[in-house]
C-alpha cells in the first residue's frame, strides 16, 4: 500500500481505473485468504492513520480525509525467490479464488463509503503513481 498523490491503471493504453489523493494497493491473495480476510484488510485500508492531520503526524485516516483507494490485484507479491532464478507462485491463491476475494475486498471499501477504482484482474497492467511522502506499507491481516 502506498499513500499517493494521485495513481491510474492503463490496460492497452487505456485508464482502466484512476484516483486523485489516496492509496494505491496493490493486493495479493493466498490459499488461506476468505472473505474475513478481505472484510478486515477493508477496514483496516479505510481506518489506517497514515495521512498528516493539522500538525504535519501521521494521524488521520483515508476516510478522514476523504480520500480514494485503488485496488490492483497482483500474484506475484506472493512469488517466492529463496530458490533458484525463477520465482514460485505456489503460494499465490487459484485465480478464480483471488479475483473473488479481490472482489469482495472492493465492495466492503464501497460499502464502508470509500470511493474505489480498480485495475482489471489477470491483465497485464501499467500502474503509474505519485507516491506521497514517500509513504509504503505492507499490510498482512
Amino acid at each position: 500500500m502506498q499513500r499517493v498523490a494521485q495513481a491510474r491503471v492503463r490496460v492497452d493504453h487505456r485508464v482502466v481505473g484512476e484516483i486523485g489523493a489516496g492509496l494505491c494497493c496493490l493486493v495479493g491473495v493466498t490459499h488461506a485468504d476468505d472473505q474475513a480476510a478481505a472484510v478486515k484488510l477493508a477496514a483496516k485500508l479505510r481506518h489506517l492513520r497514515i495521512f498528516a492531520d493539522e500538525n504535519g503526524h501521521m494521524n488521520r485516516s483515508v476516510a478522514e480525509v476523504g480520500g480514494e483507494i485503488l485496488v490492483v490485484s497482483q500474484f506475484t507479491l506472493y512469488g517466492d525467490t529463496r530458490k533458484g532464478r525463477r520465482p514460485s507462485f505456489v503460494a499465490a491463491a487459484a485465480p478464480d479464488d483471488a479475483a473473488r476475494l479481490i472482489d469482495e475486498l472492493v465492495a466492503e471499501l464501497r460499502r464502508l463509503g470509500t470511493t474505489v477504482a480498480t485495475g482489471s484482474f489477470g491483465a497485464e497492467m501499467m500502474v503509474e503513481l505519485t507516491n506521497d511522502g514517500p509513504v509504503t506499507l505492507m499490510l498482512e491481516v
